[in-house]
């Protein structure tokens, strides 16, 4: 996560009027018969025409956020839950019910008022339909309970505090990658408050809970994934100087190798709006991964297939309903697009 605009409080006072007593007008584009739709589609491969239908569209389902992030899919009460960062807000939305809050405050649980980013970003859900949420405010990975609670999983890497964790993605052993640049803190990497002289991925065991620190070599590590094989780790980095999508090896006893730089959207990032952000992956191990310009689609060899140019720097994306349905937050934006494919895991 990456914030890029300015301040947007009118609209967003007018949204949160609009969810609070249930009128119609900024939020509840979902209410809509015929949705309008969030940017464009554009096909640069043909092989991408495989995976989106030629009458496909972004559908924008949802509007009024500050800055939407970590739409995760879940499948036990069929909706979405996603983030709003700067709100420390977790939302829901049901097809046919709208949009409501479903976890406040979702990053930051403390008393003390205080600046910088605070609600939680990446969201996933566990092997057991637990949510798991990156907080930036409590700067944890942490766990919500059945009774309402937060329980943490990791705030500490050899103890010192983590800086604020972003995104996540489950190997499926259960060990959880996640990534931990300084976007949580009032002043990033200048801040006076953070404890690590780095911005690290790590690798957290769900056999024995032990925090093993994977790289410290990126600059902004953010959005995650795995491959299907589970052999190749893939992370973002949200450095327009160096906007890059990284590939590891992923070694027998879950650490990485060298990596290598898979794609390369620096050039892109003058010109176009937004950074590496989050992503997933389909079945056939095609990334469909946020940067500049929207959701950047890339085949398994790096080749950049096509691009949902949402028109709005993108956070992040993910797999919903069967899996052939790719939601999108997109600045205040939330979207959604009918595909061919599947996301891994559906």
């Amino acid at each position: 996560m990456n914030v890029q605009r300015g301040n947007q409080r009118m609209r967003i006072a007018a949204a949160w009027v609009c969810v609070v007593l249930g009128l119609p007008g900024l939020v509840p584009a979902q209410e809509k018969s015929e949705r309008p739709a969030l940017g464009t589609i554009e096909r640069l491969d043909p092989r991408f025409d495989r995976l989106v239908p030629s009458d496909a569209r972004v559908e924008r389902i949802a509007e009024g956020f500050d800055w939407s992030e970590g739409p995760v899919w879940d499948r036990k009460q069929r909706r979405l839950l996603f983030s709003d960062v700067p709100t420390n807000t977790v939302f829901q939305w049901q097809d046919g019910k709208g949009l409501s809050v479903f976890l406040k405050p979702s990053g930051y649980t403390g008393s003390n008022p205080r600046g910088g980013v605070l609600g939680s970003n990446g969201l996933l859900m566990d092997r057991q339909g637990n949510l798991i949420l990156c907080q930036h405010g409590d700067r944890r990975i942490a766990r919500l309970e059945p009774d309402g609670t937060f329980r943490t999983l990791a705030d500490q890497y050899l103890g010192r505090r983590l800086n604020s964790p972003n995104d996540g993605v489950f190997h499926s052993n259960g060990d959880l990658y996640f990534t931990d640049p300084p976007y949580g803190l009032p002043g990033q990497n200048n801040d006076p408050a953070k404890e690590l002289n780095f911005n690290g991925v790590y690798r957290l065991s769900a056999r024995d809970g032990s925090l093993t620190l994977l790289t410290s070599e990126m600059t902004f590590p953010n959005g995650i994934a795995l491959a299907p094989d589970e052999k190749t780790l893939y992370v973002a980095n949200s450095d327009p100087q160096k906007a890059i999508w990284m590939a590891f090896p992923v070694k027998e006893d879950g650490t990485i190798g060298q990596g290598r730089v898979f794609a390369d959207a620096t050039s892109l990032a003058p010109r176009k709006t937004g950074s590496p952000d989050g992503m997933k992956v389909d079945a056939a191990g095609n990334l469909f991964a946020t940067g500049p310009g929207g959701v950047l689609v890339l085949a398994p060899d790096g080749t950049h297939l096509g691009t949902f140019a949402t028109g709005q720097a993108t956070a992040n994306c993910g797999w919903g309903e069967d899996g052939s349905v790719l939601y999108i937050t997109a600045d205040m934006y939330i979207g959604r697009v009918r595909l061919t494919t599947k996301g891994l895991g559906f």
